[in-house]
């Protein structure tokens, strides 16, 4: 016998329309079945933390190909002489080297400027330890030397694994830095810190002490910006350029140092170089003797369209056109310090920035201080414009990474 008292009543029916219908009949399964699950998908984009993506900085980019032009037409200018005179004879080797590395270099800049930049912290750990193994390889019969220097892999093509490993410790450093936020607020973490920057920066130093006080500098800032505790900084830093100081004036690079202060003195010797590269920026007065007009490049100033390179620039643009040089690297840099600011919130984001920023701005204040006799010589590219393919390839990967920063603002979608 059926229990017709304990049923449920069903709700009224109501048949105004069909739309009152589909509702009250909607609201009649809802009564007697559970809601229907919402799709996980949906779930995934209500949990994950959505950025604003925007447009590249523009700036940034306009800059980054000015600068690569005008290095382009200054390598041309400052190789032609040599490069004719040279086994080959082809006055443009050095102009065709420069414009692949440069295609290939822009190349590498938009695909690092559209992909995910969190992607690289997934790739830290092969990053960091397959930039130590190249650089460990440069000492075995891969290794290649060039004027005494052994700073060159070669597997079908030449590159300096020096300028990888900078990149790669700047990711390494940012990411380790975001997962471990308290990180710099005590000395033993600091000791950690620098734990992870002394392998690759001693390996580098062996041969190459000029891009290993780049990676030093680069590695003082990150802890500078992200440490609480300014005494830390400044005590590593000090540090840091007393051993610099005291490996110049205790090693051959001591004559380095006779030739800044006494370049002529020396000028059969160390000094050459650098009295060459005073005569050409003397020379240029104002406004240069014209592109392709300098006499300093005709066998007198050794490998001319590198390191060397804004010597010529003086020369033949003048200080107007040395000051436009200047002018767009102090641009850039302004750039990366806004957009580091501007995604102060999101550490990784920021440490990258900061360490691509500090990197280029360290180059080119070395780079022109040797040019100019205000430091000992050594061997740093000016970004952008020197002659050497790993180094520009490189240089624009990590343009394209600031761009990539500099798309996300720090702030969640409305």
């Amino acid at each position: 016998m059926n229990n017709y008292n304990n049923r449920q009543s069903l709700p009224p029916i109501r048949r105004s329309g069909s739309s009152s219908s589909s509702l009250n009949s909607q609201r009649a399964y809802e009564s007697y079945n559970e809601p229907a699950p919402q799709p996980r998908r949906n779930a995934r984009k209500q949990t994950k933390k959505i950025k604003y993506r925007g447009q590249i900085d523009y700036v940034i980019l306009l800059c980054v190909i000015l600068l690569v032009a005008i290095g382009i037409i200054m390598v041309f200018s400052s190789s032609y002489y040599t490069a004719g005179q040279g086994e080959n004879g082809d006055m443009y080797s050095f102009l065709k080297k420069d414009i692949i590395y440069s295609a290939i270099g822009f190349v590498a800049m938009y695909i690092v400027s559209r992909i995910d930049y969190e992607i690289l912290k997934y790739w830290v750990k092969f990053l960091y330890f397959g930039s130590i193994i190249l650089l460990l390889l440069v000492f075995t019969p891969l290794g290649v030397t060039h004027n005494g220097a052994r700073r060159w892999l070669n597997f079908g093509l030449e590159f300096q694994p020096s300028e990888i490993a900078k990149f790669a410790l700047i990711i390494t450093l940012a990411a380790v830095l975001e997962n471990n936020p308290k990180m710099l607020t005590t000395w033993k973490g600091v000791f950690k810190y620098l734990g992870i920057m002394v392998l690759p920066t001693g390996i580098v130093a062996l041969e190459n002490l000029s891009t290993a006080i780049v990676i030093g500098g680069i590695s003082v800032v990150l802890l500078f910006v992200y440490s609480p505790k300014l005494r830390y900084s400044v005590t590593i830093g000090a540090v840091g350029a007393g051993g610099v100081i005291a490996m110049i004036f205790g090693s051959w690079r001591s004559d380095r140092v006779e030739a800044w202060l006494h370049p002529e003195s020396v000028s059969n010797e160390k000094g050459y170089q650098v009295l060459q590269s005073l005569y050409s920026v003397a020379s240029g007065g104002m406004f240069g003797l014209g592109i392709g007009g300098s006499r300093q490049k005709m066998g007198y100033m050794p490998e001319a369209q590198n390191d060397i390179i804004f010597a010529i620039i003086c020369e033949e643009l003048g200080w107007f056109g040395a000051a436009i040089v200047v002018t767009l690297f102090i641009v850039l840099i302004w750039r990366g310090i806004y957009i580091a600011i501007r995604n102060s919130n999101e550490p990784f984001a920021m440490l990258l920035a900061t360490g691509i920023t500090s990197m280029i701005a360290i180059q080119v204040i070395i780079n022109i201080a040797v040019v100019t006799n205000t430091i000992p010589n050594t061997g740093i590219p000016l970004p952008f414009i020197s002659y050497g393919g790993t180094s520009l390839v490189m240089m624009l990967a990590s343009m394209g990474l600031l761009m990539n920063i500099s798309r996300y603002h720090g702030k969640s979608e409305k």
